[in-house]
C-alpha cells in the first residue's frame, strides 16, 4: 500500500507526538504562543494604563498656589495659581475664567481676551474688558520709631491680616501676630513680643526688653 507524502508526514507527527521529547516540545511552543498572544494583545491597555498614571502624577507635581481675596462689599474672588505651567484658574460670582501668565515688570499678571487680572503682594485687581470689577488692596501702615539712645525700629502693620514685620536697627525681618490687648497694641511670635500705645512701644525677645522709646 502506497501513501501520498502529505500522509507520510502526518504518520510521523502523531509518531513522534507519542514520545516523550516530542511531547514536551510541542507542549513549549504552545506555551510560548499563548504567551505571546495574550502579550501582543495586553500591550495597548497596559500602555495606556502607564501613560494615565505618568500624566497624574505629573499634575500631582505642578506648584500650585491657592488664594481668596476679598473686597470691601464682601465679594470673593478664588484664585488658583498653576506655577508650573504658568496659568490662573479664577472663580468670581460662580464664574469660572481660565487666564494665562504675562511677563510683568513686578507682581503677577495674567489675562485672556476679556479678563485681566494684576496684583502685588495680597493686593489684587481683576477688569473684563478694561472695567474694573474687583479690587483688594491690604490695610497697610508703616512706622518708625528711634529712642535716646539712636536705636530704630522700622514696622510694617497689616492691619488686614492682622501682621507686622518688624526691622530692629536695621536688622533682619522679624514676623509677628497680633493678640487681643486689652488696650493698644499687642503682637508676638515664639521669641519677640511687641506692646505699646500711641507711638511708645517696647520690644522684648525671650523676656529681655530689647528696645524702648
Amino acid at each position: 500500500m502506497l501513501f501520498e507524502p502529505v500522509q507520510v508526514v502526518t504518520l510521523l507527527f502523531f509518531k513522534l507526538l507519542k514520545t516523550n521529547k516530542m511531547t514536551k516540545i510541542f507542549l513549549k511552543f504552545s506555551i510560548f504562543g499563548a504567551l505571546l498572544f495574550s502579550a501582543c494583545s495586553e500591550t495597548p491597555k497596559q500602555l495606556n494604563k502607564e501613560t494615565a498614571t505618568i500624566e497624574k502624577a505629573l499634575e500631582l507635581t505642578d506648584d500650585i498656589v491657592e488664594i481668596t481675596s476679598t473686597d470691601k462689599d464682601g465679594k470673593q474672588l478664588e484664585m488658583a495659581f498653576n506655577n508650573t505651567k504658568g496659568t490662573a484658574t479664577i472663580n468670581l460670582n460662580g464664574e469660572t475664567i481660565e487666564l494665562v501668565q504675562e511677563k510683568a515688570a513686578s507682581g503677577i499678571w495674567y489675562t485672556n481676551d476679556t479678563y485681566e487680572l494684576r496684583g502685588k503682594g495680597n493686593d489684587f485687581e481683576l477688569r473684563k474688558n478694561g472695567n474694573l470689577i474687583f479690587t483688594h488692596n491690604d490695610d497697610i501702615v508703616f512706622s518708625s520709631l528711634k529712642n535716646e539712645a539712636g536705636e530704630t525700629l522700622d514696622m510694617t502693620f497689616n492691619n488686614t491680616e492682622g501682621t507686622v514685620k518688624i526691622y530692629l536697627n536695621g536688622s533682619e525681618q522679624i514676623d509677628l501676630v497680633a493678640e487681643k490687648a486689652a488696650s493698644g497694641i499687642w503682637y508676638t511670635n515664639d521669641a519677640y513680643e511687641l506692646r505699646g500705645k500711641g507711638e511708645k512701644l517696647e520690644l522684648t525677645k525671650d523676656g529681655a526688653l530689647v528696645f524702648k522709646n
